[in-house]
């Protein structure tokens, strides 16, 4: 055999051999299951997303509804807690009113409340100690 037909067989062995990788690559991505797509978009929106105010309208067994403004558009959107309810506190009562969020800058409905590091629930007590705490401000500053 001549060189240039052993060049030819090492090209199409090495573009074999990265399709295969490409297909192995490929399926194991596909095999991912939907709680691990959904932890990865919280981590995702937990690394790069940024903080903004909203309010909790609803409290269901392992799910959270809520609402939020971005540059004057109006979102509403829930988040299933399943995976994270020792996260929440017994008492749910208490956490109906304002929240933290996080949204994707790229994609603003892209949203969480809740996830493994961080979470935007405030109980009614840190509420009204923040509530406190900036009339407090308020109040000094006008003198």
């Amino acid at each position: 055999m001549t060189a240039g037909v052993w060049l030819r067989l090492v090209l199409l062995a090495t573009i074999a051999s990265g399709l295969l990788v490409f297909a192995y690559w490929t399926l194991m991505r596909l095999r991912i299951t939907p709680t691990q797509r959904e932890r990865r978009r919280r981590e995702m929106i937990n690394r790069v997303g940024r903080t903004h105010d909203g309010f909790l309208t609803d409290v269901s067994p392992g799910l959270l509804a809520y609402q939020y403004s971005v540059n004057g558009v109006d979102y509403s959107a829930s988040q299933d807690i399943h995976d994270l309810a020792d996260r929440v506190p017994d008492d749910v009562a208490n956490l109906i009113g304002h929240v933290n969020i996080k949204y994707a800058p790229r994609n603003p409905a892209n949203s969480i409340l809740l996830c493994d590091g961080w979470s935007g629930l405030r109980t009614s007590r840190q509420y009204r100690q923040a509530h406190e705490a900036s009339q407090g401000k308020r109040r000094g500053s006008d003198c």
